[in-house]
Parts: C-alpha cells; sequence; structure tokens
C-alpha cells in the first residue's frame, strides 16, 4: 500500500477539521490518469467506516484553471478534483487494474461563492467521499458511483457527484473498433474571441465560430490532453458549456457555481460537433442558468446544465 496513504482513525469522519497532513505531496500520476505531474490536484487520503477523507489542493497560479477575474479560483479545479478523486479510489480501494478505461455517464457540482475566493496561498480542499454504488460482474468492478461533498478552512463549501462504467482495456479495444487510437484531424479551427470566453489567447478557447457554435479541438494543449485520448475527453466539454455560458451572459468574467452533465456516447475526433445553448434563466439576482447541448452526427451525445453567478463586465 503506498506510503502517501494515511492511518485509519475512525474520529476524524464526519468533522471538518484542518488536516495538513493530507496536504504533504502528490498521490501517483498513474493513479488519476495524468501524464503531467503538475496537473495532478489529489496529495493524501484516509479511509474509516467506508467514508474517504481526500486532500486536494488548488493553486492560485493553475496554467489554464487560472484566476478567475483575479478574485475566485477556478471551480472547474473542483470538478477536475471530483474526476480525479474517482479514478483514484478506483484503482486504490476497488482493485480496477490500470489500464481499465473509464467512462463517465453523468457528473454534477455545485460550490459556493465564497468557497471559491482566492487567498494568501493555495487553497486546501478536504474531500469527503462515499461510493453510493458499486457493480461488480465475475469480481470485477463495472460500474460505480460516489458522492463528494467539499470542505475548505473547515467550511462546507460544495458537493459533487459522479458515475461512470469501468471497461478492460480488451473489451474497450473491440468496442471502439477502427476509432481506437483514433486523433483529431491536423487542422484546428479558428478560436470564437477568447474576451468573449474569460480567455487571454485563442489556445485557450474550445469554442469556434459558425451558427450554431462548433466545438474546437487542439489536441496539442498540454492541459485539456494532457496524455493520448482517441475521443473528446469530458473535461473539454464542461469547459466548452462554461464557455458557451459566459458568451451567451456577455459575462466573460463569470463564476461558474454549478455543472450538471450527463454524456451518452463518446464525442468523436472525425466529425464536427455542434454546441448549442438555451436562452439563458435568471435564478436570483446576478445568478444565471442555461442548458447546453452537444450533438454531433444529428444526435444528441451530451448535455450540461451550466450555473453562472456575474462577474464584473470588462
Amino acid at each position: 500500500m503506498s506510503a502517501l496513504i494515511q492511518a485509519d482513525r475512525s474520529a476524524y469522519v464526519g468533522q471538518v477539521l484542518d488536516e495538513p497532513e493530507l496536504f504533504e505531496q502528490s498521490v501517483p500520476r498513474r493513479l488519476v490518469h495524468r501524464d503531467a505531474v503538475s496537473e495532478v490536484l489529489l496529495t493524501g487520503f484516509r479511509r474509516s467506516s467506508g467514508i474517504f477523507r481526500v486532500g486536494v489542493q488548488w493553486p492560485r497560479g493553475h496554467s489554464y484553471y487560472g484566476a478567475v477575474a483575479g478574485r475566485w479560483h477556478d471551480p472547474m479545479l473542483f470538478a477536475e478534483g471530483i474526476r480525479q478523486v474517482g479514478l483514484f479510489l478506483a484503482h486504490q480501494e476497488l482493485d480496477v487494474p490500470l489500464g481499465s478505461h473509464f467512462v463517465t455517464d453523468n457528473t454534477w457540482f455545485t460550490m459556493t461563492e465564497k468557497g471559491a475566493r482566492l487567498a494568501d496561498g493555495p487553497a486546501n480542499i478536504v474531500l469527503e467521499v462515499a461510493f453510493s454504488e458499486v457493480v461488480r460482474r465475475r469480481g470485477s468492478v463495472t460500474a460505480y458511483a460516489y458522492d463528494v461533498t467539499a470542505y475548505r478552512d473547515g467550511e462546507r463549501i460544495g458537493a459533487g457527484h459522479l458515475s461512470a462504467q469501468v471497461i478492460a482495456d480488451r473489451i474497450y479495444r473491440r468496442l471502439r473498433g477502427d476509432r481506437l487510437g483514433a486523433r483529431p484531424p491536423a487542422g484546428v479551427p479558428s478560436a470564437v474571441s477568447p474576451r468573449l470566453v474569460g480567455r487571454s489567447t485563442g489556445f485557450d478557447v474550445v469554442l469556434a465560430p459558425g451558427t450554431p457554435t462548433v466545438l474546437r479541438v487542439d489536441a496539442s494543449h498540454p492541459v485539456l490532453f494532457d496524455h493520448p485520448v482517441d475521443h473528446v475527453p469530458g473535461m473539454v466539454l464542461l469547459e466548452a458549456a462554461r464557455q458557451k455560458a459566459l458568451a451567451e451572459l456577455g459575462r466573460p468574467e463569470g463564476l461558474l457555481t454549478d455543472c450538471a452533465a450527463a454524456f451518452t456516447r463518446y464525442v468523436e475526433f472525425n466529425s464536427p460537433c455542434l454546441v448549442k445553448s438555451s436562452p439563458p434563466r435568471r435564478k436570483a439576482a446576478g445568478q444565471y442558468e442555461l442548458a447546453v447541448d452537444f450533438e454531433q452526427e444529428g444526435a444528441v451525445v451530451g448535455s450540461c446544465r451550466v450555473g453562472i453567478e456575474e462577474g464584473d463586465r470588462p
């Protein structure tokens, strides 16, 4: 068992104490399916009575998920932490072999504006994680779901959920067929204006202009495509939904506070993926919600409901 894993202490379960020992070093990158150590957010964990307490660190200056409007941590760090914690626990606690493939069915998170505020150092986040469903077939895990509650400085700041399928490599190879190992076309379409979607450079934009908007895929991006994949990663789709919402609202410095996504098919590289949205709905003063659909080859392959809190106009 990894030396990074802390000893069991049942007294910690259900508490929201500062636990600095959870933040000493990153977990092994292979356990969260990252090539770059700099993209590993998890830093340690404890277990007790079916609850896992996981340390996650949000840097102040991430190369892609940087500060929003100069005052908030990017909530996509929360989404990525939820993704990573499921992979880590699947390998570490459910004995899912390395080399297995994970397919997200749905995921959601919600967080407070206060919980995202920047401070003088990185934000040390404690995630309490509980599996809500684990499906096994012939002794092997084939699907699972888990719930997440997030704490910062002892205060609850958000919650989330993710459900996924686990596919053995030999089965994945058969399912993907001639799309196994697919890569995006060499040509990358132009980007919508970065200032419309809260970005400073077109390299970081995942939307291409069009009616409707088209998903922009650049496999050379070191964060969004940290390692080779044969379809568009879910985090790219979440980012596309966020950028679409900011553009539709005309609030490029808005804060993402809610996100709920469901995926029905892989988003493939070999045909355009359209990004369509509903008109924004006002939830409360300064808070808006809208739905984003991803369509490919005439079918909806994914959808995302996005909640945005207003930032200041540039």
